[in-house]
């Protein structure tokens, strides 16, 4: 009798651009999730203990993050969850090269405040928005990601 492995599956809630604000909303669209990220431009080593009383959270530093509790955070980071890395940066523009060839199946971002999520080349590329104060007429979002095996699937998620 052959063993049966169980299928991989988790949750994972993104977020950037929280600039010093989490709000409440953010809660209740990351409940359940096994797993946060952060694409930068935290604001504050509050923000990143907040997030971690919903999850573990992984974050990147972005253009803002500035001071003692900042330079430990990494300006780039992969993650490798179940069969799937993920690349995780603040600002897509600034990376050298195409984030796509770097053998990840997920390349997330965030800096422009503007949600985005489409697949170029089998990769999908996430902005989740801005989650932080409200910048000119941008939504306020997040985003989730569901990998199941080795597939992905993504979700912006509107808090406003």
């Amino acid at each position: 009798m052959a063993a049966r492995l169980k299928a991989f599956r988790a949750r994972i809630g993104v977020i950037s651009d929280t600039h010093g604000l989490v709000r409440p909303e953010v809660a209740r669209a990351f409940d359940g999730v096994d797993l946060i990220l952060h694409a930068g431009d935290v604001g504050t080593a509050e923000v990143l203990k907040e997030l971690s009383s919903i999850a573990r959270v992984i974050a990147v530093r972005g253009n803002n993050d500035k001071g003692p509790w900042a330079e430990a955070i990494p300006e780039t980071e992969v993650v490798r969850i179940g069969r799937v890395s993920i690349y995780i940066l603040h600002n897509l523009k600034e990376t050298e090269g195409d984030p796509a060839d770097r053998n990840c199946q997920v390349v997330i971002s965030g800096h422009s405040h503007r949600p985005s999520i489409e697949r170029r080349g089998g990769v999908l590329f996430l902005n989740p928005g801005s989650a932080g104060p409200r910048r000119f007429r941008l939504p306020i979002t997040v985003a989730r990601l569901t990998i199941g095996g080795s597939a992905v699937n993504g979700k912006i998620i509107d808090l406003s």
